[in-house]
């Protein structure tokens, strides 16, 4: 089921916002909706014009609210419905769409549903987690289970942490061994489905633009080429689509070629086991690195792939970072070394998504004590950073109460501090993103056509197209300055868009590039 992407998604530049960590509005040491409504003008600046937010709904935030008590509610430390919906308003008036995290496959161990499901007599909730009929049935060697939780005799699977009971969408291929295991159209796994439906049309009806799914291949269990998971979300998005046309479904999948057709627009090409992600930006070899890591064409072949697979049916992005990776601000990168990081990831194919911060070149913080679940992954989710104030402008709190402690470094990049200054990584951010704006070929569904890429080549030239517009794109992440000669391409004697340590000449019927080390250059042709 291909499903035709909304138009609006062609040129989205999205900007991931972690609510508690992104501006503090009241004091408390936890940011919150009033906050983000308050830097709304920043966001714009940015030139993004959509937001996708990590879970605000009400929690007991054993997992920053992947764990989910009503899905119906905002979680009072973030503020109100009425909160959203004027966040709704406000960015809507300044082009910017909101897309909430879904999490559909567990709830929290606080939900009132599995309150009920935990009851001893039958009622309408006892089917709508999964639980074997006995606790001395450990289950079937596939899913975590919990015993000796509940007045109710059995055990209870698990998505995640013990606290994250897995709702109960059926079994593709149920195990006669194991009678607990219900098939997909079993009472209790359709309504799992019907109040998946519900929650989304209450958010829709809110003005919400969409939903990034939270581990959207997992809802149907022993499910192994995923075809009773992908039906389930085909269905599901047949029905929204037909009241809502625009609504954009984002899948945290990692296989854009089962995704896509479930009938999400886009999947990330990010997520665990993925290969190319790791080899591109977060392994200790990967290509972006000064001293020479990977060639490109370890990320390269997969995308072609995933892209291969898919075109025509949806979109893949490759993001800057989210809540769960280290910051592109890590291991000694610079900022010479993010702005050609930020080069290629907004003049790439696809949909771009900011992590709150990256623009800035915020770091991992390592080895922070673990808050709500977050235990490696906290380092990543530290306090946006805006000024010199106290709290570096996040929160009026004491530097004791904060979510999660700010970057203590006096050197700590800002928003107040780069500004202003022409040659900050926000304002390379910011130019990058107005090139992408006015240039269809540079958009999410121009043409892509890599033109110097090889073993041991630590720069990758590529070509951007759409029509009679072509953008030349080149990158030298490498400390090594490099001199390139790409037969055929004729860029002229003439300066780039955007560039730093890069130079072309004529030579003959193509084009030589010469490039100092960390370089790259956005040439139109």
């Amino acid at each position: 089921m291909a499903t035709r992407s909304p138009s609006w998604l062609n040129d989205a530049v999205f900007y991931q916002i972690y609510p508690q960590s992104y501006c503090d509005s009241n004091g408390d040491g936890i940011g919150d909706i009033r906050g983000i409504i308050s830097k709304l003008d920043y966001i714009q600046s940015l030139g993004v014009n959509a937001i996708w937010l990590n879970p605000c709904f009400v929690s007991p935030f054993q997992d920053a609210g992947y764990d989910i008590a009503d899905y119906y509610m905002i979680a009072p430390r973030y503020g109100t419905n009425a909160d959203m919906r004027s966040l709704l308003r406000q960015a809507h008036r300044r082009g910017i769409k909101i897309c909430l995290d879904l999490v559909p496959g567990h709830t929290s161990i606080q939900h009132p549903w599995f309150k009920k499901s935990c009851q001893a007599k039958k009622n309408k909730y006892t089917d709508r987690y999964i639980w074997t009929p006995s606790v001395w049935q450990r289950g079937d060697g596939s899913t975590q289970m919990i015993n000796g939780y509940a007045e109710r005799n059995g055990n209870y699977a698990t998505n995640f942490f013990y606290c994250q009971p897995a709702l109960n969408y059926g079994y593709a291929n149920p195990d006669p061994k194991y009678p607990w295991q219900q098939p997909v159209n079993a009472p209790g796994p359709a309504a799992a489905r019907q109040e998946l439906i519900k929650i989304i049309d209450f958010w829709l009806k809110q003005g919400v633009d969409g939903f990034r799914v939270d581990m959207a291949h997992s809802l149907v269990k022993n499910d192994p080429d995923r075809k009773e998971t992908i039906k389930l979300w085909q269905e599901s998005h047949a029905r929204i689509r037909k009241e809502y046309p625009e609504v954009v479904f984002i899948a945290e999948w990692g296989n854009p070629a089962e995704s896509l057709a479930a009938g999400f627009n886009l999947d990330f090409m990010m997520h665990f086991g993925v290969r190319g992600y790791p080899e591109l930006l977060l392994d200790a070899d990967c290509f972006f690195r000064r001293r020479g890591g990977r060639d490109i064409n370890a990320f390269l072949k997969p995308y072609l792939e995933f892209a291969a697979g898919t075109e025509g049916s949806g979109l893949i992005s490759i993001p800057s970072a989210n809540h769960d990776f280290k910051r592109p601000a890590s291991d000694g990168r610079k900022q010479a070394d993010l702005k050609v990081i930020f080069t290629f990831l907004l003049t790439w194919p696809g949909v771009p998504f900011i992590y709150y911060g990256d623009e800035i070149g915020m770091r991992f913080l390592p080895k922070l004590v673990s808050k709500e679940g977050g235990y490696d992954r906290t380092g990543t989710r530290t306090p946006m950073q805006w000024d010199d104030r106290q709290n570096a402008g996040f929160s009026t709190a004491d530097s004791n109460a904060l979510y999660i402690p700010i970057d203590p470094r006096r050197t700590r990049p800002t928003v107040k501090t780069q500004d202003n200054d022409p040659h900050s990584l926000l304002n390379h951010v910011r130019r990058l993103i107005a090139l992408r704006k006015c240039a269809k070929s540079l958009q999410a569904a121009g043409n892509l056509i890599p033109i110097y890429t090889g073993p041991n080549r630590p720069q990758f030239v590529y070509l951007r197209e759409s029509g009679q517009e072509r953008f030349l794109v080149a990158l030298n992440p490498s400390s090594a300055a490099a001199e390139i000669k790409l037969d055929g391409i004729k860029t002229g004697d003439k300066a780039c868009e955007i560039g730093h340590g890069i130079r072309a000449f004529s030579d003959g019927n193509g084009t030589v590039l010469k490039m100092s080390g960390i370089s790259y250059g956005v040439f139109k042709l």
